[in-house]
């Protein structure tokens, strides 16, 4: 798959700009690959739109990985480690947000959560690297050309890693059902990080943390606001092995028993 990437035809996307909505995936050594084969999925799905890309180096990223996916998206913006680090000294200073800044390290979900938003002002499109896109996701579409409420996925089930009743006693009542994080649009000039400072602080401190904590976390911003939830069956979380071989659905979120058959089967389909 890391061979196959390397060798992607060049298509161009756009720089993520100033006061406009823009699209960021997170990757790293370990899933490189993954990022432009999801990436290039959308970009075929949707040929008549210019994406404003950015790719956020969790700390790992060689240099070769790092030109293959520059040579494969022409005008891609791939936001090192260490500007990364400076944007959340801005937005996300360690001692006004000690537990933020410390986790994140430790935890790299959370990464989805606070570095594309300490980058970039505005609405941001955060995409899981384990997906691919195999016809027009409309409501992307739609969202990139006039955000106006947060946007999320649909899992299969509840997986917040804590139980109900801790999760209402943070936000003041219950948060919505099956929230996917593997695509998340949120503004970042309406994240109250003060908040979230304090659930991820009282999460860790009484209950520990979790591989759920990111998508908790999500799902306390969304408790008790307007936002839009994508469709489960065209935007499929865990599809399983006859959805693979056949899609039907708008585009495949591979996690659990269904990475099998995506390292195996699906990316091939875009190689």
């Amino acid at each position: 798959m890391a061979a196959a990437a390397q060798r992607l035809t060049p298509c161009a996307v756009t720089p993520p700009l100033p006061g406009s909505p823009a699209v960021f995936l997170l990757t790293g050594a370990a899933f490189w690959e993954q990022t432009a084969f999801c990436l290039r999925s959308l970009q075929q799905a949707t040929p008549d739109v210019a994406w404003p890309v950015g790719v956020i180096d969790d700390g790992t990223l060689p240099e070769t990985p790092r030109l293959a996916l520059e040579r494969a998206f022409p005008g891609l913006t791939v936001y090192s480690a260490p500007r990364t680090e400076a944007a959340l000294d801005r937005t996300l200073p360690a001692g006004r947000f000690p537990t933020l800044r410390s986790h994140r390290l430790a935890y790299k979900h959370l990464r989805k959560l606070t570095d594309p938003h300490a980058l970039h002002a505005g609405w941001n499109l955060v995409l899981d690297s384990d997906m691919l896109f195999f016809s027009r996701p409309d409501e992307l579409v739609s969202w990139l050309r006039a955000p106006e409420a947060p946007l999320v996925m649909t899992d299969v089930a509840n997986a917040y890693g804590y139980a109900p009743d801790v999760l209402v006693s943070l936000a003041g009542v219950a948060p919505p059902s099956r929230i996917n994080v593997g695509i998340t649009a949120l503004d970042a000039a309406r994240l109250d990080w003060s908040r979230i400072e304090r659930w991820t602080y009282t999460l860790l401190r009484e209950h520990g943390s979790s591989y759920f904590l990111e998508q908790a976390l999500v799902a306390l911003l969304l408790a008790g606001r307007p936002f839009l939830q994508l469709d489960g069956a065209r935007y499929r979380v865990r599809p399983d092995e006859a959805e693979i071989a056949r899609p039907d659905a708008i585009l495949h979120h591979y996690v659990a028993l269904s990475k099998r058959d995506y390292f195996r089967h699906a990316w091939r389909r875009f190689a």
